[in-house]
């Protein structure tokens, strides 16, 4: 299947989902979807030609210590699907998951959608205090 097969695919799925996308580029397998009721805040959802990528930009941390690092890298592996990841500057982080493309199904997208807002839901508080440090 190529990419804009996927692109269709995965956008049922989100509306089957009911998962309200803001923004979409077929051209560039990109959506944006929000649900601040959620959480969702610019959730980034790339579809390729081999993999399914779910990015949302969760805080800075610019001046973060070795002890934030450390928690952050603990809570990953409370979180059932998906990843507390930086950037290439190291100072924002994100919450990211990769799904492989040809597999895809409704379930692993909610799976991981819903991880991320199970996340929001238990870890906001602390990760507004990291954001502060």
């Amino acid at each position: 299947m190529t990419m804009k097969n996927y692109f269709n695919i995965v956008k049922t799925f989100l509306q089957d989902l009911e998962y309200p996308i803001h923004f979409e580029n077929e051209s560039e397998g990109i959506f944006i979807i929000n649900n601040e009721t959620e959480g969702l805040k610019n959730l980034i959802i790339v579809v390729t030609d081999s993999i399914l990528i779910v990015e949302q930009y969760l805080i800075s941390l610019p001046n973060a210590s070795a002890n934030v690092y450390k928690n952050l890298l603990i809570k990953n592996r409370d979180i059932v699907h998906g990843a507390l990841v930086l950037d290439e500057a190291g100072e924002k982080v994100i919450f990211r998951d990769t799904l492989q493309i040809s597999h895809i199904d409704k379930n692993e997208i909610e799976g991981t959608i819903n991880s991320l807002i199970l996340l929001l839901s238990e870890y906001s508080g602390k990760l507004i205090e990291f954001s502060k440090q």
